[in-house]
């Protein structure tokens, strides 16, 4: 068991299960015919049937319960404010069962030239009242129990009074922020607290613009999405969900990784390389020192940026992309191609810290300026 917990912890560090994770996601939502082909072979869509989603069910039931066997496992999922992170790891995987059996079951009678589900009788109605006032009633009673069951039976998590000379290590935001501030790790506090959250809404919002799809709408399909789908639950459960658990049970004291079955050692000591990309190519690679002007010494950062966000897109326009080009037109496509580089830099960045310890690819602090 010993050693079963030890492969867990090394397996849980971020490069390794953030780089399964991608994996895992592109398999089962196959955005291309490559992974579609081994999507299939692999029978993977059995995960959107009964038989599947009990499956999964059990297996993250197992893993709950066999860490429940570790005191340093307990002393984490147990915490108050982190077992509200266990609830939603069981609603995620729900919901995301349960919308994708719906989208796959329309996509196999849509194969076989059947309408989907919600459009197979065109009279069926469901009247606001009494069918919907009734079902919100009843949710409305049933989270109010549970509300009353949880807080007779949790601990509320209330500390002592603010102390300006103290403070708690280590020092979390509420679970709904978490996943910001472990974005602070790799990006400044302007881009990860105002530009990435405000690009978040602006995507969110641009969504009706971009896809005039005319397919999928009133039900629930992936074949017929299969980008946009893919693109918005790559967002949701690793852009944002992977980082909430990771921010709440992998991060411990003074900010460092431990493993589920680590104890959180305060005096755990982590050594920091962390350096600039203008480091690395003026003091490493050119064995230098660093120029004074800031222009000189950034401009290889700022070359990399402006490739990215000026000369990629029309690169990507001209071959591999040329196809949505085509459907979305210039501006559509700009909008589009601008956001799905700023979505793809998250993962790009955190990489480039786990593996080169690169801190920014532009480094300004004269004026506050960090990329």
């Amino acid at each position: 068991m010993e050693a079963l917990k030890e492969f867990i912890n090394h397996i849980s560090h971020p490069p390794i299960l953030f780089s399964a994770a991608i994996l895992v996601f592109f398999f089962i939502f196959p955005v291309n015919d490559w992974f579609l082909k081994w999507n299939l072979r692999l029978r993977l869509d059995r995960l959107w049937t009964v038989g599947g989603g009990v499956a999964m069910f059990l297996v993250v039931t197992a893993f709950f319960a066999f860490g429940m066997t570790d005191a340093n496992f307990q002393t984490i999922v147990l915490k108050p404010d982190n077992v509200p992170i266990v609830a939603l790891v069981y609603l995620t995987l729900f919901f995301l069962w349960f919308t994708q059996k719906q989208a796959r079951d329309n996509d196999h009678r849509i194969l076989a030239g059947q309408p989907p589900n919600e459009h197979a009788d065109p009279r069926e109605k469901v009247l606001v009242w009494p069918d919907l006032v009734y079902i919100e009633l009843i949710a409305l009673v049933l989270v109010s129990v549970l509300l009353i069951v949880w807080s007779l039976g949790l601990k509320a998590p209330l500390e002592e009074p603010a102390n300006p000379t103290f403070s708690p290590n280590p020092s979390k935001a509420p679970w709904y922020f978490l996943g910001l501030q472990e974005m602070l790790v790799y990006f400044d506090p302007w881009i990860a607290g105002v530009v990435l959250p405000t690009i978040m809404v602006l995507g969110l919002m641009s969504f009706p613009f971009l896809d005039n799809n005319p397919r999928g709408q009133g039900y629930y399909c992936f074949r017929e999405r299969k980008m946009a789908v893919s693109l918005f639950l790559f967002c949701w459960l690793l852009l944002w969900i992977f980082l909430i658990i990771t921010g709440t049970f992998l991060r411990g004291p003074n900010w460092n990784l431990f493993g589920p079955f680590e104890a959180w050692d305060i005096h755990k000591l982590v050594p920091l390389n962390n350096i600039n990309l203008s480091e690395y190519v003026f003091m490493i690679w050119l064995k230098t020192g660093v120029p004074e002007s800031v222009l000189v010494r950034e401009i290889w950062g700022i070359l990399i940026i402006l490739f990215y966000f000026l000369l990629l897109p029309p690169l990507l326009a001209k071959t591999v992309l040329r196809k949505l080009h085509a459907q979305l037109g210039n501006l559509r496509y700009s909008v589009f191609i601008v956001l799905v580089l700023v979505l793809l830099g998250v993962p790009i960045k955190m990489y480039l810290r786990w593996i080169f310890n690169l801190k920014y690819i532009v480094a300004i602090p004269e004026y506050f300026f960090n990329i």
